[in-house]
C-alpha cells in the first residue's frame, strides 16, 4: 500500500483546493473572457450571490476565492447545523470588521436547508451590506429560497465538470508533489484513467477522493504505484450518478423521459428509464408515470397504451427488480413508438374549466331520472329519446349539455391511429344531427 506524501494529514481533495482564481478550473462561463464573475473580480466589486449547481462543481472554493480576491474575510456556515443564533454570532463578527473597514463575505452552504424564518433573519444584514452573502445550493433556488432573499442575490448556476476539466484536476493532482501525489510515480493505463474520469461523473471533489483511495489500495512495484481497472472499481464501489431522488437533477431526468416519449423516441426514452433506475429512482413511480403517458399524450390514439403501463405496473410489483424492469423497458419502448394524441387531456382541461366558470348549470328537464309520480309530473324525463330505438343508435334532435353549453365542442379527435377512426365516426354522427335538425330547427 502507496504512502502518502508529505505530513498534511487532509484529504487529497482538501490538499488540492485551489487557491488563486487562476488555478481554479472550470466553470469557464463565468469565470472566462466575457463572464460575469470575470467582469466582477476586475472591477473590484462583489455583490450578493446564490452558486447553484450539482455537488463537486466547485461552489464552496469559488466563494472563497471571491472574497479572497475582493479583499474580504470570509466566514463560512452550513445549514444543516446552523440557525438564527449563528446568523446572528457571524453578523455580530462583520460589524465589529465593518468598523474597522473590513467588508465580510457570509457563505451559507445547503443554504436551501434554511427554512422561512432562517432565511428571513438574514435579508436586513444582506440589505445594510453588513455581510455579502454567498449561498451555495444543489436545488433550485426558484423552490427553495424566499423571494425577499432571491431578490437581493444574483443566482449563478455552475456546471458539472466535463471530461476535460476533470482530467485537468487529476493531472494536477498526479504532478503536485507537495500537496498531490506526483512523488509517488503513479502509473494508470489509458483505459484506466477513462474509468477514473467516467467513475467521477462531473464531481471533482469524487474524483480526487477516488484517486485517493484508489492510490492507498494500489501495490507498490519497483517505486511505481501500479492503479488498474480493479483498484479503480474497488474505490469506487457502488457508482451513483447525480439523481436526488426529488431535487433538480430528479425532476430534469423525469422531464426528459416523458419528452422522450412523447416525441416517440424509443432510444431515449429508454436511456433515461435506465438513468433514473440507475440513480435509484422508484420503479413504481416511473410505472405511475407510464400511466399518465399512456392517458396524457397517447390516449385514444391507441388505448391498448393504457393496458401496457398497467401490465408494466403489476408485472413490476409482481416481479421486482432487476426482472420488473424489463416491463419498464417493455411499455417503455410500446408507449414510445404509438401514434400520439393529447386531445382527450385537451377536451378534460377545457371541460374542468367549463364547469368552474358557468356555475351550476341545470340538468335539462328530459335527461333527469324520474322514479316517482310527483317527479313525473314536474316532467322530469318527459320527452327523451331512447336512443336505441333510433337508426344506428342516434337520437338526432336529442340533446345532452346544458342549454349554454349546446354549441360547445370539447373533445376534437386527432387523425392519428385509433382516434382517426373516432374521428371519422364523430363527424359522420354531428353531421347526421346538422342535417336532422335542420330540417326540425325546434328541436
Amino acid at each position: 500500500m502507496a504512502a502518502l506524501p508529505g505530513s498534511d494529514p487532509r484529504p487529497l481533495a482538501a490538499r488540492m483546493r485551489p487557491q488563486t482564481l487562476g488555478a481554479y478550473v472550470g466553470q469557464n462561463h463565468l469565470l472566462g473572457k466575457g463572464g460575469p464573475l470575470r467582469a466582477m473580480v476586475q472591477a473590484g466589486h462583489l455583490h450578493s450571490m446564490i452558486l447553484w449547481g450539482p455537488p463537486g462543481s466547485g461552489k464552496t472554493t469559488l466563494a472563497q476565492l471571491l472574497a479572497h480576491a475582493a479583499g474580504q474575510h470570509f466566514q463560512i456556515l452550513s445549514a444543516v447545523n446552523s440557525g438564527v443564533r449563528e446568523i446572528r454570532a457571524a453578523v455580530t463578527s462583520a460589524e465589529a470588521a465593518q468598523s474597522l473597514g473590513q467588508g465580510t463575505v457570509l457563505f451559507i452552504d445547503e443554504i436551501h436547508r434554511f427554512n422561512k424564518s432562517q432565511q428571513d433573519a438574514l435579508l436586513p444584514h444582506v440589505e445594510e451590506g453588513v455581510v455579502t452573502l454567498i449561498g451555495a445550493t444543489t436545488e433550485n433556488p426558484s423552490f427553495a429560497l424566499v423571494n425577499a432573499l432571491l431578490s437581493r442575490a444574483r443566482v449563478y448556476v455552475l456546471k458539472a465538470l466535463t471530461g476535460e476539466e476533470l482530467g485537468t484536476v487529476l493531472d494536477h493532482a498526479l504532478a503536485d508533489s507537495v500537496l498531490g501525489l506526483g512523488n509517488l510515480a503513479i502509473e494508470m493505463s489509458p483505459e484506466v484513467r477513462k474509468g477514473l474520469l467516467t467513475a467521477a461523473d462531473g464531481d471533482a471533489r469524487r474524483l480526487l477522493n477516488l484517486l485517493d483511495l484508489a492510490v492507498q489500495l494500489a501495490p507498490v512495484q519497483a517505486g511505481n504505484t501500479q492503479i488498474t481497472a480493479e483498484i479503480v472499481a474497488a474505490a469506487s464501489g457502488q457508482s451513483w450518478r447525480r439523481f436526488d431522488k426529488g431535487g433538480e437533477a430528479f425532476y430534469d431526468e423525469i422531464s426528459a423521459f416523458h419528452k422522450s416519449l412523447r416525441g416517440s423516441d424509443p432510444d431515449a426514452a429508454l436511456y433515461w428509464l435506465a438513468r433514473m433506475l440507475d440513480g435509484g429512482a422508484d420503479p413504481l413511480y416511473l410505472a405511475r408515470r407510464l400511466v399518465r403517458m399512456a392517458s396524457e399524450d397517447i390516449g385514444l390514439a391507441d388505448p391498448r397504451a393504457m393496458d401496457m403501463a398497467l401490465a408494466a405496473k403489476e408485472a413490476y410489483a409482481f416481479l421486482g427488480s432487476p426482472e420488473g424492469e424489463l416491463a419498464l423497458a417493455q411499455a417503455t419502448v410500446y408507449l414510445a413508438s404509438c401514434p400520439k394524441s393529447n386531445r382527450v387531456y385537451d377536451a378534460w382541461n377545457a371541460v374542468r374549466t367549463a364547469v368552474k366558470a358557468g356555475g351550476t348549470a341545470e340538468v335539462p328537464l328530459h335527461l333527469r331520472n324520474a322514479p316517482t309520480k310527483l317527479l313525473k309530473t314536474l316532467d322530469y324525463g318527459k320527452e327523451y329519446q331512447y336512443d336505441h330505438d333510433y337508426p344506428d343508435a342516434i337520437a338526432p334532435e336529442q340533446h345532452y349539455l346544458p342549454p349554454g353549453l349546446r354549441q360547445t365542442h370539447f373533445y376534437d379527435p386527432s387523425d392519428r391511429g385509433l382516434e382517426a377512426r373516432i374521428q371519422e365516426r364523430l363527424r359522420w354522427i354531428n353531421a347526421h344531427r346538422q342535417s336532422v335538425r335542420e330540417k326540425n330547427p325546434h328541436a
